[in-house]
């Protein structure tokens, strides 16, 4: 954690200069018993990809608003990153009648189809694989993001004080708020470099999205991300704390 970092892009960029081959997200699908681990260096690979395709291909501004309808995954982690790096607002569960672009999974492309902007879609199948066929009117994000550069630049400048996210409970947060609160998360956490925070929340409060992300990001840590996770059987969640040398959970909320 670097105490000049003001906005997620910062803390991504000294992540990989810090320690580019530690893990950052082990992500888990408890409903398909899928497991990725992605390093930093990969992750931050995947977002360099992804903001090329969205500063490039999908010709978004900074300003511009993304209605992000995707649940808890190592792809919407990456997509949360891009759009800080590019200046586009991700509007965690917006309305895409609203937005300016729209960025979807599988369950969530009827509600997708009201943004009159561009359209992405994500499978989210193991290994970031594609859909068999891709959705009427929507771009398949494992077709189109491979050919992206590995290295990104903005066209302009992304600073602190532009708005980065907007979540249910927290509403709209600037870059510099995000890192703020992510950092006094971490604290209370007790999080620090190192650390390997478990979360089974998902990503539509803030809560959620710093547990499940930017938390862990800011502490120099790692996150378990768990996705489905009240499938596990009985002795199952013991199990993979042990497995994964979990240094503190935040589990999904009970119901």
């Amino acid at each position: 954690m670097n105490a000049i970092d003001r906005t997620p892009a910062d803390l991504l960029r000294s992540a990989l200069a810090a320690d580019p081959g530690r893990p950052l997200i082990t992500f888990y699908d408890d409903a398909t018993g899928e497991r990725v681990e992605l390093s930093v260096a990969t992750f931050a690979n995947w977002v360099a990809k992804t903001a090329n395709l969205l500063q490039g291909d999908l010709a978004a501004e900074p300003g511009d608003r993304l209605a992000l309808l995707l649940p808890a995954h190592w792809q919407t982690a990456v997509w949360l990153l891009a759009c800080s790096s590019v200046g586009v607002v991700a509007d965690v569960g917006g309305d895409p009648a609203g937005a300016d672009l729209v960025v979807s999974g599988p369950e969530t492309l009827d509600a997708a189809r009201a943004c009159s902007g561009e359209r992405v879609a994500l499978a989210l199948r193991p290994l970031g694989g594609r859909f068999p066929q891709a959705p009427e009117g929507f771009a398949d994000y494992a077709v189109e993001v491979p050919s992206q550069g590995d290295r990104f630049a903005p066209y302009a400048p992304v600073g602190p004080d532009e708005p980065a996210v907007a979540v249910g409970g927290a509403g709209e947060l600037t870059g510099a708020q995000l890192v703020e609160r992510a950092r006094a998360d971490a604290d209370a956490l007790g999080l620090a470099p190192g650390s390997r925070l478990l979360s089974g929340r998902s990503y539509d409060t803030w809560e959620g999205l710093s547990s499940g992300l930017y938390a862990p990001l800011a502490a120099g840590g790692s996150v378990v991300l768990c996705r489905h996770l009240g499938r596990l059987a009985d002795d199952g969640l013991a199990k993979r704390v042990e497995d994964e040398r979990v240094t503190a959970t935040v589990p999904a909320p009970a119901k």
